[in-house]
């Protein structure tokens, strides 16, 4: 009978694996926005997208976007800050599944399933930690201190929360003026 692979270096492969190949995915897509690789739009076009989804200013936010994508993806591919890499991520990828949910749930139908679990796996990643596979394992976790993922789980919802509403709000203000000119006059 084959001896199994201790369950210690199992975890610590698959921990690795899946924290680098969730960061990678994420460079991509921020590149995307950034930059315009992959098929993207770059900024311009993100801004565009952006401002018409309600994310005021579009290009500020399609910058903040591809950022806390591909940087937060990057540092998650290095294990570097892994608690508020893997809450950057998280974030921007919430606020893109509440953007995709009202189309359901699969992405064939432009739902929010890739968004939803790219925003899962990057919460997963702050609160297991970057793993001893890691830039934040070589420095001792000076940037992943214990108390650190507490904190950075608790923002997630908080700043993907404020996008959101913001988000509503501008939607709401777009909406005023179509609404009001096709009101009748009394």
């Amino acid at each position: 009978m084959p001896q199994s692979v201790p369950s210690t270096v199992s975890s610590t492969i698959a921990h690795t694996l899946l924290r680098v190949g969730v960061g990678g995915v994420l460079v991509a897509h921020g590149t995307q926005k950034l930059f315009g690789w992959f098929g993207g739009s770059g900024v311009q076009g993100t801004a565009q997208a952006m401002h018409a989804m309600g994310f005021r200013p579009g290009r500020r936010n399609a910058v903040l976007a591809g950022w806390g994508e591909a940087g937060a993806g990057a540092a998650l591919v290095l294990g570097l800050a892994t608690p508020a890499a893997g809450a950057s991520a998280a974030t921007a990828m919430g606020v893109a599944a509440a953007v995709h949910a009202p189309n359901g749930f699969f992405a064939t139908k432009g739902g929010m399933e890739y968004p939803a679990l790219l925003s899962l796996a990057a919460a997963c990643t702050v609160i297991a930690g970057s793993g001893p596979v890691s830039l934040d394992a070589a420095t001792r976790n000076i940037l992943d201190p214990p108390w650190m993922r507490a904190v950075a789980l608790g923002s997630i919802p908080l700043v993907a929360g404020a996008q959101i509403l913001g988000r509503r709000k501008a939607l709401r203000e777009d909406a005023a003026p179509a609404q009001a000119a096709g009101t009748p006059e009394a």
